[in-house]
């Protein structure tokens, strides 16, 4: 098992010395954070980041005293997210003739993240439940990733994507210790402001 895990890092590590960077930065929005594009190719890249949203929800289900619980879960949360991006997939391009660059990528991916000093609300067999605080939670899941860039003549790039995120999780009211349940996040809508590297950088 070791020698895998060893042979999948090497793997990794040859990849990534060969890869190009693409672009890194800011991305402003549900989770403000840093943003880093990696490229795999002229048509594939990877994208991590990661971000914060101080004072976000997200909704949670979960049980509560024996029934279903849809709860909205805020505060400040970091999460950490990547995806493996097709650039212009399905050879579908901007037909775009001046200075600059459209392009246009959807991938798919993983984030996870942790939230503390959090609140929530919401209800439970359709009876309102009650305003907590003080709270701790984290999830990791899938994540999906749909937007558009514009690479300017000059090293900056700008980009509006939308990244929503569906997994389990783990909710500590401190009532009896954490409870698993469903997580799921679709306002992640940001902009993203890079710099942009050349081939030859």
């Amino acid at each position: 098992m070791k020698k895998l895990l060893l042979i999948a890092v090497a793997a990794f590590a040859c990849t990534m010395a060969y890869a190009q960077p693409r672009a890194i930065g800011g991305r402003l929005g549900y989770f403000d954070g840093v943003s880093y594009e990696h490229s795999l190719g002229e048509s594939n890249m990877i994208e991590v980041e990661l971000g914060l949203a101080v004072d976000g929800f997200t909704d949670f289900w979960r049980s509560y005293s024996g029934s279903t619980a849809h709860s909205r879960v805020g505060g400040r949360t970091l999460q950490a997210a990547f995806t493996y991006d097709w650039i212009d997939p399905f050879n579908a391009k901007f037909p775009w003739e001046h200075k600059g660059e459209w392009h246009w990528y959807m991938g798919v991916g993983a984030a996870g993240g942790y939230g503390w000093n959090a609140y929530s609300w919401g209800t439970a067999g359709g009876v309102g439940v009650s305003y907590s605080t003080n709270l701790n939670w984290g999830f990791i899941g899938a994540a999906g990733r749909v937007g558009v860039e514009y690479d300017f003549w000059f090293p900056l790039q700008l980009s509006i994507d939308w990244r929503p995120t569906l997994g389990g999780g783990l909710f500590d009211n401190g009532n009896g210790g954490a409870q698993a349940g469903l997580y799921w996040e679709v306002t992640s809508i940001a902009l993203g402001v890079r710099y942009r590297f050349h081939q030859n950088d």
